[in-house]
């Protein structure tokens, strides 16, 4: 058997790097998507990277919903520079003493009330030129998409083995569906002969007549076609998961066109046994259609 190739579409990696003190910490998830969406998250002032990080990724990433953190650690980025602004201090702290002397407001305007104002106490955090990080920061990132690349393999041949097992079930189905399927006319003749027998009180049927009614159910109750059908899809679907490329919308539109032949077969073949082996394979096909939605 060859190599399955399928890769999920779930998945997580993480990387770092580190320079100048500070650690870059690269986590990417990854959830099933239709297409190929991103959301990216960088430090201050680093939108100039982003490009890259999703050249990065996309190098190995085709499909799904790509949440990529990149997040700054170590000393220098805790720090921040408290500074002073002296003109506002001084101006509350005029601006206190002449209310209280003006409007006779008890009180005192204390060192606290001067801390506590948003414009006396100015926060600046450490900025890091975006450029000079640029090497750093790809390197967390490949490892982190390396680590993602990992998952979504190992989860995308566990998919790949159930599938397969899913399509063996899947062919055993048919094939007793096709064995089934020349004894469905010969017990319908018979049950119409004897229908008629009852009727003609004991009379043989009429020969003519008998072989036109069965002529007429077994063209209106031949599955041959659905079934070489659907032998097909199942050929395709094998072929499919052994492609280097993602085959995720292939293999749904396949499921989708083995559910119509099944429903086909459904209402067309009168007989219970066949009945069954078709609510079988529909089972089979709902749990398949459930797990390549997370495939690439």
């Amino acid at each position: 058997m060859n190599e399955h190739n399928i890769r999920s579409m779930t998945g997580y990696g993480r990387g770092m790097s580190e320079a100048g003190g500070i650690r870059l910490v690269a986590e990417i998830r990854s959830v099933n998507h239709r297409f190929l969406e991103w959301a990216i998250r960088l430090p201050s002032g680093w939108a100039s990277l982003e490009d890259r990080v999703k050249k990065t990724v996309a190098s190995v990433v085709r499909r799904g919903r790509i949440d990529v953190t990149v997040l700054l650690e170590g000393k220098e980025v805790a720090e921040k520079k408290l500074t002073v602004n002296w003109e506002a201090a001084r101006s509350l702290a005029d601006a206190a003493g002449r209310l209280q002397e003006q409007l006779g407001v008890e009180g005192t305007f204390s060192l606290s009330d001067l801390l506590h104002h948003p414009e006396v106490i100015q926060v600046e955090e450490t900025k890091l030129d975006p450029e000079e990080w640029e090497a750093p920061l790809i390197q967390a990132v490949e490892e982190a998409t390396h680590a993602l690349l990992e998952m979504r393999q190992r989860e995308g041949a566990a998919l790949a083995e159930d599938l397969s097992n899913r399509i063996k079930l899947l062919r055993g189905y048919v094939k007793g569906m096709a064995q089934r399927s020349p004894h469905v006319v010969a017990e319908y003749r018979s049950r119409l002969e004897e229908k008629i027998r009852d009727v003609l009180d004991g009379t043989d049927p009429d020969p003519d007549r008998l072989l036109t009614e069965a002529a007429v159910f077994a063209d209106k109750s031949d599955i041959q076609e659905e079934l070489t059908r659907m032998s097909s899809h199942l050929d395709q679907f094998s072929s499919a998961l052994t492609r280097q490329e993602p085959v995720g919308r292939r293999l749904d539109f396949l499921i989708q066109e083995m559910n119509r032949e099944i429903n086909t077969i459904g209402s067309k073949a009168n007989d219970a046994r066949i009945a069954e082996l078709v609510v079988d394979c529909k089972s089979e096909l709902e749990k398949m259609r459930e797990q390549v939605q997370n495939i690439e």
